[in-house]
């Protein structure tokens, strides 16, 4: 079992920039696939960007592409989403996640199966 813990959500200027990290109790999370999704009010968990375990390949949904990056550390055990040039529309609660499966972008929630709790990220205009 997977204990995954996301943190650096918060307020942030529009054109501002967070940095999310996730990190894991109980296992290493080198063994995995990682992803990040976000939700905001009223809308579907939506995929944001995938790491593969080794973090050779990495992919990044439309949305977000040329502001967010997905990078890990494994040997401190944790995962990063670099946000940049925030925007409100960007606004939502940010979840990390793990994969078993280690092939291919995984865009949907169901293709992982081990969850952070999530963390609060406001951008203001």
């Amino acid at each position: 079992q997977v204990q995954l813990v996301d943190s650096g959500g918060g307020p942030a200027q529009a054109g501002g920039s967070l940095r999310l990290s996730c990190g894991a109790s109980g296992r290493t999370l080198s063994s995995y696939d990682m992803g990040w999704f976000r939700q905001a009010p009223g809308k579907e968990r939506e995929f944001v960007a995938d790491i593969s375990w080794s973090g050779s390949s990495t992919y990044v949904a439309d949305s977000v592409k040329g502001r967010f990056t997905i990078s890990r550390d494994n040997a401190k055990n944790t995962v990063y989403l670099q946000m940049n040039s925030l925007k409100p529309e960007d606004t939502a609660v940010y979840y990390c996640a793990a994969s078993l499966v280690r092939l291919g972008v995984k865009p949907r929630t169901r293709e992982y199966n081990y969850w952070g709790q999530g963390t609060q990220v406001t951008v203001s205009s």
